[in-house]
């Protein structure tokens, strides 16, 4: 009796390890609307197999109980799919929870738009130092980058580690051959993987990052306690993004904090906070995002 107790408590530890070790509650859709003519048990392999890789590994060296997992999203659009290669785009998307409150605040949105790959149904994905399988690579990549984005909105430049690993893949990633190779390279058309992490690791990009810091630690999260200092403090650090911005246009980084937050900044500022405050955030917005100048229209409007 007192061996079977041991061994009952060994097995319930062993599985609250197991569930303290992931960082990541990942859900994958695939969607292959586009491609005829092709068995469908593929597109459901790709999701499981996808799934099962981003949610059971342990990406760091961190512990995260399950209700402080990352959740997050990826939606794979499959363009075609011949000789064994698919070719798609990818949309990744990761949220996080705010202090004080029931809301989650969108903390990543990024498009991938040139995402190829050999895959099979039969495929079994397995991450080693070598990422030799490109699909293992790219979801190996967006976790990192979920993971850094999560770790660097709770701490200044708390991503660091988690970025590198993203890089290391990317830089590995280099070597691939035709048609892999898409979204990798510095100079590749779509090589929006190579830019994003290039611009995350930037020094350039410490003011890029000490806000988004800022943002959501003493933006975001004040606001359950003090709504007006939080506010001002997400409309005062808007200044840098200007600066990141006119010293490289169209940086990948910017372009994906505003997806992720245009909505949500005016939300915050539709007759709300000072007249101050509400024409700056209107003015650099619509620097910085020329093209969605009517979304933030609201933000004038008294």
């Amino acid at each position: 009796m007192f061996m079977q107790k041991i061994t009952l408590l060994l097995v319930m530890l062993s599985l609250s390890l197991a569930v303290r070790t992931q960082e990541l509650k990942c859900t994958v859709t695939v969607r292959h609307q586009q491609v005829q003519g092709t068995n469908t048990n593929v597109f459901e392999a790709l999701k499981k197999s996808s799934e099962d890789l981003i949610n059971t590994t342990r990406w760091t060296n961190l512990t995260y109980k399950p209700e402080e997992r990352i959740e997050c999203s990826m939606s794979i659009v499959v363009k075609s799919y011949e000789n064994g290669i698919m070719d798609c785009e990818l949309l990744v998307q990761a949220r996080r929870p705010v202090w004080g409150s029931n809301y989650n605040t969108t903390i990543l949105n990024f498009r991938d738009p040139s995402v190829k790959f050999a895959y099979q149904d039969f495929d079994a994905l397995i991450v080693n130092q070598s990422f030799d399988k490109n699909l293992v690579a790219i979801l190996a990549y967006y976790s990192y980058v979920i993971i850094g984005y999560s770790l660097d909105s709770f701490q200044k430049l708390g991503g660091n580690d988690a970025f590198s690993q993203a890089e290391n893949i990317v830089n590995i990633s280099q070597s691939r051959s035709e048609p892999e190779s898409a979204g990798w390279r510095a100079f590749d058309k779509n090589g929006k993987r190579y830019e994003l992490i290039n611009n995350l690791l930037d020094e350039r990009f410490g003011k890029f990052r000490q806000y988004f810091y800022d943002y959501h630690r003493l933006g975001l999260d004040m606001m359950s306690s003090n709504v007006d200092n939080g506010r001002a403090k997400i409309a005062e650090g808007l200044t840098s993004l200007e600066e990141i911005n006119r010293l490289q246009p169209q940086a990948q980084a910017i372009i994906s904090f505003i997806d992720a937050k245009k909505e949500e900044i005016v939300s915050l500022f539709a007759k709300h906070g000072t007249d101050e405050e509400r024409n700056r955030v209107y003015n650099i917005m619509t620097t910085v995002n020329p093209s969605a100048s009517t979304v933030y229209e609201k933000i004038k409007e008294k």
